[in-house]
């Protein structure tokens, strides 16, 4: 027994040697390099410059007067090129112009919408003018505008998809098949009266973005003819859209009788005249057109 335990001790001291030295030897030299410190951070006596005490490439590049002469030229083009789309989009799409047409209140479309709905009691259908141009549609109730055009064109089309959803018809692609029929049949109506005005030759301050605000107030009967079938059934349709139909027919006879015919006719006196009556006619044919449109667009919407 004693020499059991003898010989276990001896077993046992080397490995104590053993894990003393190797305890020793990584006090006294690492097998890797330790890096912590350095990337903990710079030394004192080992910083590296900034850039504010070295600087950056780009001060060079602007402190360059052939960058700067560059870069003005630059600008100049840019603003050259600016100015040049600017001119020739003017010259297709009126941008100043359309500005005019938009310059709308809450009271002037009050007003407009009363008097698309019920025009017999108004007198005066002359538009204003300050210095040789037409004040803008908030100021004269009588000037056209694009705004209720706009907006009742894509009321129209809201309320054409509610109608075909209580039909049960409703779907995206019928939907795109009323707003581009719609707008298609606006724009050949346009362009038919104006080739009609270019046979006819009539000399008139009328535009072609008036044409397009005229032949779109029509769509206020529509919405209103549309909206009574569908709260009140099909009679309700036939007589609020009856009703519309007169009203803009009126309208459309006492705007444009100012624009078209002679200053005769403006002021009351008889037409007489080849010319003249062909422009008496056009403007009615004009007039006519609108209730026309009103009830193709919308019949098949009231079941």
């Amino acid at each position: 027994m004693d020499y059991t335990a003898t010989q276990s001790g001896f077993r046992q001291q080397p490995n104590m040697r053993l894990r003393t030295s190797m305890v020793d030897g990584s006090e006294g030299s690492q097998l890797f390099e330790d890096t912590s410190g350095a990337a903990s951070g710079p030394q004192p006596g080992n910083q590296q410059p900034g850039p504010q005490a070295a600087g950056f490439p780009g001060q060079s590049i602007l402190s360059d007067p052939m960058s700067n002469l560059a870069m003005a030229y630059g600008s100049s083009l840019a603003s050259q090129g600016r100015e040049m789309v600017d001119k020739n989009l003017d010259r297709y799409i009126p941008i100043s112009k359309l500005k005019y047409y938009f310059a709308v209140d809450t009271v002037y479309v009050g007003k407009k919408l009363g008097l698309l709905v019920f025009p017999y009691m108004h007198e005066n259908w002359e538009v204003s003018y300050q210095q040789d141009t037409p004040v803008a549609p908030r100021i004269d109730v009588n000037a056209p505008d694009l705004y209720i055009p706009a907006m009742g064109f894509i009321t129209y089309i809201l309320v054409a998809g509610l109608a075909l959803g209580t039909q049960n018809k409703f779907s995206p692609e019928l939907l795109g098949v009323q707003a581009s029929s719609a707008l298609v049949w606006l724009i050949m109506e346009v362009l038919a009266v104006l080739l009609s005005l270019y046979l006819v030759t009539v000399n008139t301050d009328l535009t072609t973005i008036d044409l397009l605000a005229f032949s779109g107030y029509k769509y206020v009967g529509m919405i209103v003819g549309v909206v009574a079938g569908l709260l009140f059934g099909r009679p309700a349709y036939y007589l609020s859209l009856l009703w519309c139909c007169v009203a803009i027919f009126v309208f459309m006879i006492r705007t444009l009788r100012l624009k078209l015919l002679s200053e005769a006719a403006a002021e009351g006196r008889l037409v007489r005249g080849a010319r003249n009556q062909l422009r008496m006619y056009l403007t009615m044919s004009i007039a006519g057109a609108q209730p026309i449109f009103m009830y193709w667009l919308t019949y098949h919407l009231i079941t």
